[in-house]
């Protein structure tokens, strides 16, 4: 039962208890899987990226910020599995972060960033934790809101509080 349909779409992201959200609006193709599973992905628009030039002396770093090109980077591609169930969220193809998070209602879940590979360690993922404490699914024949709200975790320390709201308009 592979049906899909293209919806407007908002997913937003929030901290609670740090200065941080982010909210991309964009058109959404919804795939039905079976009757409680849907797959949605979308195109968010491509991030920001500062090309600066490197040395080992900071004064002459911070003058050239000011004149430092940005650079777009190529869009990011979001893929959420989605069920009342469980939500897995993946973010590929811009050639710099890349992510996948699993949530599940009340147990921990797994969150993996991949860096780009200049960085140190190319191919392995940066493995935090994430503990579910809301998973609301609703919509009538297809999803329409789902709220998930979670701490994120590194080892013993948590580094914040986020909810994730997504709209799928109809």
């Amino acid at each position: 039962m592979l049906t899909y349909h293209r919806k407007p779409v908002c997913l937003s992201l929030v901290s609670t208890d740090l200065p941080f959200w982010s909210v991309v609006e964009t058109a959404g193709t919804l795939y039905q899987k079976d009757t409680e599973r849907f797959h949605l992905l979308l195109t968010a628009p491509p991030l920001i990226t500062c090309e600066v030039e490197t040395s080992l002396n900071t004064e002459e770093i911070l003058p050239q910020r000011k004149n430092a090109a940005y650079i777009p980077s190529s869009p990011r591609v979001l893929w959420l599995e989605i069920s009342p169930y469980r939500v897995i969220m993946t973010m590929q193809g811009n050639g710099q972060v890349s992510y996948r998070h699993f949530w599940e209602q009340g147990i921990y879940g797994v969150s993996r960033y991949w860096l780009p590979t200049e960085s140190l360690q190319p191919n392995n993922p940066i493995r935090l934790r994430n503990f579910t404490k809301t998973l609301k699914l609703t919509g009538k024949q297809f999803p329409e809101h789902l709220r998930l709200e979670y701490e994120l975790w590194a080892e013993k320390v948590q580094i914040g509080c986020y909810i994730l709201n997504l709209e799928i308009k109809h």
